[in-house]
């Protein structure tokens, strides 16, 4: 009972346990957290002293004493101590602005589509400790389906990737449920890896992943056409000096290309996947594309020219998931039927 009547003052929060990103909507106010999912964490006393964005510049900075700990791996729950304790300041720290002691909250969480039901339990026994009354689920694709406005609950066939930080999920979406799909198990830190890789055995250069993300950002192209360079400085891998070098959109094309080439294969497999009845549709309407690595430049036009369908890139496509499950929770009665079973029973 003592519970109920703390969820009555308790507002319903749509949560995005993201590779890159953590993300939380607040029925009736909105997104209102959106940070890195990145914390420190004071190994002397096992608590967590900053999260989000002020950690990415404490990277190899540190003391012994603090790790620097990315706790979401693939979408999935790597580390479950900190995830709770992250997820339990965020939402002490909503429920404290909205004048709320002891929160609550009924939560809807987006989860990825290739998720196991250990994986499954898992996440909702770290939101129930981290103060959940309630756990309720949404696959990843169809969050962003519905966070882009998407007709999901028509008999036609909606095509989405949703490509994130560690994890590229495409599918196609009918009434109300998910027909085909199929999941990458790397994304958008992975081209940082295939980066850093690239530039350490063709130039014997070292740098870290905020470099590689700079690169990827600035001259990142699916399809290079004017050369574009950028100075970059890192370690020489045989002083151990300093060094300076100029590298290109098209070394930068070479470096993530086998990232690309997998996901419009899987694409393709999707459509091949599909039936009859939908394909039509999916060659008609296209494919939506979002998620943090749908703004590579020219990607759109590079899965177009593979798959040969058109492909629609959203405005705001870091935060197409977290808004579905927004609008889910504002208009719960009419798009409830998304929700899939609990883990728990």
């Amino acid at each position: 009972m003592f519970k109920k009547v703390l969820g009555f003052f308790s507002k319903d929060i749509g949560v995005d346990l993201g590779t890159s990103n953590t993300k939380i909507y607040l029925r009736g106010r909105g997104m209102v957290v959106n940070n890195s999912s990145i914390v420190a964490l004071d190994t002397r006393t096992n608590q967590i002293i900053s999260f989000g964005e002020p950690v990415i510049k404490m990277i190899g900075k540190t003391p012994p004493f603090i790790s620097i700990i990315k706790p979401i791996t693939h979408g999935i729950i790597s580390d479950f101590e900190v995830t709770e304790k992250m997820l339990r300041l965020l939402f002490e720290k909503i429920h404290r602005d909205l004048f709320v002691l002891y929160p609550r909250p009924r939560v809807l969480a987006v989860i990825p589509l290739d998720v196991t039901e250990v994986e499954k339990k898992s996440l909702e026994d770290v939101i129930l400790q981290a103060g959940a009354r309630e756990v309720l689920l949404v696959e990843r694709p169809m969050a962003a389906a519905i966070g882009n406005r998407l007709p999901i609950n028509e008999s036609i066939g909606n095509f989405v990737a949703e490509l994130g930080g560690g994890i590229l999920e495409i599918a196609v979406i009918s009434l109300s449920g998910v027909v085909t799909w199929k999941s990458l198990k790397f994304g958008g830190e992975t081209l940082n890896k295939n980066i850093i890789d690239y530039l350490r055995e063709k130039f014997n250069i070292l740098i870290g992943d905020q470099s590689a993300e700079e690169i990827k950002l600035k001259i990142g192209n699916a399809l290079p056409e004017k050369t574009q360079e950028m100075k970059v400085r890192g370690r020489d891998l045989l002083t151990g000096l300093p060094r300076e070098i100029s590298v290109t959109d098209k070394n930068i094309k070479e470096a993530i290309d086998p990232i690309l080439k997998a996901l419009t294969e899987a694409i393709h497999d999707t459509i091949e996947a599909t039936p009859p009845e939908l394909v039509t549709d999916i060659y008609s309407r296209g494919l939506i594309i979002s998620g943090g690595t749908s703004l590579l430049k020219n990607l759109a036009k590079f899965i177009e020219s593979k798959v040969q369908i058109p492909v629609h890139a959203v405005d705001d496509p870091l935060t197409s998931a977290i808004r579905g499950a927004g609008y889910i929770l504002e208009d719960f009665e009419n798009l409830k039927q998304v929700i899939i079973p609990s883990a728990r029973g």
